[in-house]
């Protein structure tokens, strides 16, 4: 009970919200400061897979040694999910997610990545709605999440102006956003069969192989070389997978999806605020005014929240 107090308490979920959303954040300057270092080109998609299957495998394995380590005195009350199952979360969470979003990112400019995965909040509460029908939002939910989408235009547009094009790149990160988001949500479904740190990791470790075998078949498994440095790059990267994803789904799971959902309006923030120390980007000020819509957002959302827990309350 200790663990679900925690993730209910809105004090734990504001700071293991912004601990996942931070993690994630930092993915895309170290990502490409691992490129830069081992060698992989932008349109290199095969070895960008490789990559990313190797990455998620470490972080799938970490995970599922931890909850062995975890449980390994109660194995008697142990549950598990059906495989057929954990294969399907496996697949739209991790493989289709970054399968499409590794190409699409290779097509598109940065606002349209700005803008496009920063929708995956607003199809994770969407997913919520269509699999769950006491997920509901009212008009103070909506008007956060709108704040909050407002907050990823600013911080798209400031960083390449209004130049916007529709085009393959674009479609590819929308289905990342979609599977994103109804991973998550399905994350949060299935995480009433078993721990979530066992299932985060089964699932890691199923899409991480598929992203291997995938890369793998153009490119074979070692197609470049890692030495100290590269791989502490992607060790980096499996840790903050395991742990972004292990915190993320185990607040998802003790939480209504509006209430939590616009935290990942952050994530695209942080990977600003972040690509400017790791990698010397230009810091606009125009990132304070994102900051500020999509912490109201959060603020008018959670408000809006406990208002209707009131209300229930009192009737």
């Amino acid at each position: 009970m200790k663990a679900e107090t925690w993730f209910r308490h809105p004090g734990g979920i504001l700071v293991s919200s912004l601990a996942a959303t931070m993690l994630w954040g930092s993915a895309l300057p170290v990502i490409k400061l691992s490129y830069a270092h081992i060698g992989i080109e932008p349109g290199d998609t095969f070895e960008q897979w490789l990559f990313a299957g190797y990455r998620f495998t470490l972080a799938g394995l970490m995970l599922v040694l931890l909850s062995m380590l975890l449980n390994r005195k109660r194995r008697d009350n142990i549950t598990t999910l059906p495989w057929p199952r954990l294969l399907r979360l496996g697949v739209v969470q991790t493989l289709l997610q970054y399968l499409v979003l590794y190409v699409g990112l290779s097509y598109s400019s940065g606002v349209e990545g700005s803008i496009l995965v920063g929708s995956t909040s607003l199809f994770q509460i969407l997913s919520a709605r269509l699999l769950d029908n006491r997920e509901r939002l009212n008009a103070g939910k909506w008007f956060g999440l709108l704040m909050g989408f407002s907050g990823i235009l600013v911080i798209g547009f400031a960083q390449q102006g209004m130049h916007v094009t529709f085009g393959i790149g674009s479609v590819l990160l929308l289905a990342s956003a979609i599977f994103g988001g109804f991973g998550n949500v399905l994350a949060k479904r299935e995480s009433g069969y078993e721990s979530v740190i066992s299932l985060t990791g089964k699932q890691m470790l199923v899409g991480g192989l598929g992203l291997l075998i995938l890369g793998a078949l153009n490119t074979g498994l070692t197609p470049f070389h890692l030495d100290a440095e590269g791989w502490g790059l992607l060790m980096y990267l499996s840790l903050l997978s395991a742990a972004g994803f292990a915190l993320w789904n185990t607040v998802m799971k003790y939480n209504d999806v509006g209430k939590v959902s616009l935290y990942l309006f952050l994530i695209p923030v942080f990977g600003v605020l972040l690509s400017t120390l790791l990698l010397g980007e230009k810091l606009s000020i125009w990132i304070g005014a994102s900051l500020l819509l999509v912490v109201t957002g959060i603020i008018i959302a959670n408000r809006a929240g406990r208002k209707k827990v009131e209300n229930i309350v009192r009737n």
